[in-house]
């Protein structure tokens, strides 16, 4: 497992240094819904993604995260690594998705892993810091581990 996530922060760093772009981290908290309200209280995930610029409104890159779900006597939690879009929909208000797999990552016993996606919008609160609202979930074998968050970012220009 110390190997995947090495090889991921290796790939990210490697995105991030061939281009000029935006260099964007934060965090959520969230609410399980669906299969996963029934075993989970609270979810809390972790971001860094870096964005290109495609357009003049519209932004890709890679993204990796991890999001965690907790409840009483029982967690689990996953690696998203994904693809990250931002389209700016005004000057304070962005629409985005990311897309990718969720590795399942549990130190104490074995996690499913499955396809991820996350819907986001987010409101510029400044130039740096941005303010959203998503839901995120992993699809696995027969249930889906997902939730409703609100978090924010900050943007660092590279």
């Amino acid at each position: 497992m110390k190997k995947l996530l090495l090889v991921a922060m290796m790939a990210f760093g490697v995105a991030v240094s061939a281009q000029e772009g935006e260099l964007n981290v934060g965090g959520t908290i969230g609410l399980p819904t669906g299969d996963a309200s029934d075993f989970f209280d609270v979810t809390g995930a972790i971001e860094a993604n870096y964005l290109f610029t495609a357009s003049e409104k519209f932004k890709v890159g890679p993204s990796v995260s991890y999001l965690h779900f907790n409840g009483e006597g029982a967690d689990i939690a996953f690696l998203p690594l994904a693809v990250a879009g931002r389209y700016d929909v005004s000057e304070k208000f962005i629409v985005g998705a990311d897309l990718g797999y969720g590795i399942g990552v549990r130190p104490s016993g074995n996690t499913q892993s499955g396809f991820y996606y996350r819907p986001m919008v987010g409101y510029k609160a400044t130039d740096k810091i941005t303010i959203h609202v998503d839901y995120s979930s992993v699809a696995l074998d027969n249930v889906t581990a997902s939730s409703f968050g609100l978090g924010g970012t900050y943007s660092f220009s590279l």
